[in-house]
């Protein structure tokens, strides 16, 4: 057995101690997968680095007992530690791409840490390291052994991970978040094989993720972590099918899926407070639509509920009889809808005819052209005002491509071929002043907003920028009360347009994105993955701004994404990309209730869903 008793992380911060892990309590057995899930910030990988005695030169474990078979992992020197991190228990670190060292083969990598952690040595250890390549499905171990990282994918980088922690012999593996990066096909492959090899060898898995639909799936356990703090613990099928913290019952309920299509997402208010202050109550109570006014002032224990199950909440503390049930449980607000009947008549604000887009492959010295590449090819599509089209596929398909070259940012970059047609002009040929003005019926949202803010500028001259270019005739009077406006519509106090964007949360920088792109009143907005960044709450928040704001305004949304989840939720009508080309679109339920194409099927069969039992 695995076990952590009232751990206490600090960090030294310049804001202050940052109080990252507190009084934290679990147990994991052999054989058993045990799932540690929370929104950023709450102290999930903290855990993890804690038990490996990994954490950062500012940071510290300020008290409690970390136990493996009954020894003190704590109380053991370095020299002695090197043992038992990889040989005792095992990590698959969340970024395989910078986990794995660039300038060494990845044979070398797995031979040194078999020859580390067991008895093999030599062409014993490099045997065994092909043997694990084959085991985690590598093609053609025997070649690719001598391969360096940069030369695999994604999933064939993060299999090698988990070839490399195995290897080992490890009794117990901690895994962080070993599929946020990953398509979902390559996702499910690597969760089915760690459910076989964990099978197979006995390990005790430590899950730790956000994805709630991966964990159904997984986990036999589930912890719910807040602001540093367990505050729920319960079997898997009893966690899905009957939460009891207030928390874990919004978090459910804030997933996209299609049955919540035309209702309002239950959103939580606010964000997870800093944990550089002292609490003196619940630290989900200022978000808690249930909070009573002893929540504000009496810290709830980690109460156990039949043995098999704890939560912390003063709703459930002993001797309470009666629990309430949040309104929201019962009855989602509706939200009114375009119809899908009457969104297909007229003429298509946005008709894209064979678009390709080819990237040259230079080679040489001088860099001369030797062939081309195409990353976009022969892309037909419609968006209609009003509608959400989503753009589908696995990482390098080609969405993001196609987006960026509608709204010409390609230009310079690569051969752009087809026709755009916006309302009719096709954007391709536009240039100086008629492209200047087409840029005012089309924006864009990018994925990352932290990295498409300029860090340098504050968020009221951010916002300014693309009104001071594209409608200069607007004064500097009429520019201010348009970007109060615009905050207040995107659910941002005024006084945040005189902040800059390291100091909000990643959903508040993505609502200031959304601002940018609405404030020069668009009729197309590109979303390049605008929700993929954000915890389940934050994602809410969002999709139902996207929602109210094309009700309200009549905006056409092209929705590039990868979540399933998201899809059926806001989309009207979907396409799926496969290298370059669309195999499959129509109307959203049709394709992926019924999909054609084998390809839109083996997809549509490897996303996760949330499993709940019935009742």
């Amino acid at each position: 057995m695995l076990e952590i008793k009232n751990l206490k992380v600090e960090l030294d911060a310049e804001s202050g101690l940052v109080r990252a892990i507190d009084s934290m309590r679990l147990t994991l057995q052999r054989g058993e997968t045990f799932a540690l899930v929370g929104e950023s910030g709450c102290g999930k990988s903290m855990t993890a680095l804690a038990l490996m005695r990994l954490l950062p030169e500012n940071g510290r474990i300020a008290s409690g007992d970390i136990l493996i078979d009954g020894q003190d992992v704590l109380a053991l020197p370095e020299s002695q530690m090197r043992s038992v991190r990889g040989g005792r228990i095992g990590m698959i670190f969340q970024e395989p791409s910078t986990s794995l060292n660039p300038v060494m083969r990845v044979g070398d990598q797995l031979v040194e840490a078999i020859e580390t952690h067991t008895a093999l040595r030599g062409a014993a250890a490099r045997e065994k390291a092909i043997d694990w390549l084959r085991k985690v499905g590598i093609p053609e171990p025997e070649r690719r052994i001598d391969d360096y990282p940069f030369r695999m994918s994604g999933g064939q980088k993060q299999r090698v991970m988990i070839a490399m922690t195995l290897a080992a012999e490890p009794d117990y593996i901690v895994a962080d978040e070993p599929t946020t990066a990953l398509d979902v096909t390559i996702q499910a492959q690597v969760l089915d094989l760690l459910r076989t090899l964990q099978q197979e060898h006995g390990l005790g898995l430590l899950l730790i993720t956000h994805d709630l639909a991966v964990v159904s799936g997984m986990a036999h356990r589930v912890a719910l972590m807040y602001a540093g703090q367990i505050i729920e613990v319960a079997p898997a099928a009893e966690f899905f099918s009957a939460p009891k913290h207030p928390y874990a019952q919004a978090l459910l309920r804030a997933l996209p899926d299609a049955s919540r299509r035309g209702t309002q997402l239950s959103a939580i208010p606010g964000t997870v407070p800093p944990l550089t202050q002292t609490f003196t109550g619940c630290r989900f109570a200022p978000r808690c639509e249930l909070a009573m006014p002893e929540c504000s002032h009496t810290q709830p224990e980690l109460w156990e509920q039949g043995g098999t199950r704890s939560v912390r909440c003063l709703l459930h503390a002993p001797g309470r009889s009666t629990v309430m049930v949040p309104p929201a449980a019962q009855a989602p607000r509706a939200t009114a809808t375009t119809p899908e009947t009457g969104a297909t008549a007229g003429a298509p604000l946005l008709e894209v005819r064979g678009l390709r887009v080819r990237f040259p492959i230079r080679k040489g010295v001088l860099q001369r052209v030797h062939g081309w590449f195409d990353a976009v090819d022969g892309v037909s599509y419609q968006v209609r005002a009003g509608q959400t089209l989503a753009l589908v596929g696995e990482s390098g398909c080609g969405k993001t491509t196609s987006g960026k070259a509608i709204v010409q940012l390609m230009r310079g970059l690569a051969t752009i071929e087809g026709e755009a047609l916006l309302n009719g002009r096709n954007l391709f040929d536009l240039t100086g002043d008629a492209l200047r003005a087409a840029r005012r019926d089309i924006q864009i949202i990018f994925q990352d907003p932290f990295a498409s803010l300029d860090p340098r500028m504050r968020v009221f001259d951010i916002l300014e920028e693309g009104l001071v270019s594209l409608q200069p005739d607007m004064d500097a009077a009429a520019r201010r009360a348009r970007l109060e406006q615009l905050a207040d519509q995107v659910g941002l106090r005024k006084d945040a347009l005189e902040r800059y964007p390291h100091e909000f949360s990643g959903g508040q920088r993505q609502r200031i994105a959304i601002a940018r792109a609405l404030a020069v009143r668009p009729k197309l907005i590109v979303c390049d993955e605008p929700t993929s960044a954000l915890d389940v709450s934050v994602q809410a928040q969002i999709l139902n701004l996207l929602k109210e704001l094309q009700r309200e305004m009549g905006i056409a949304y092209l929705f590039i994404t990868h979540n399933i989840g998201v899809v059926e939720y806001i989309a009207d009508h979907v396409a799926v990309m496969r290298s370059g080309k669309i195999v499959e679109q129509g109307a959203c339920a049709q394709v992926l209730e019924h999909p054609q194409d084998p390809y839109t099927k083996r997809l549509i069969d490897a996303v996760p869903r949330l499993l709940i039992p019935a009742h």
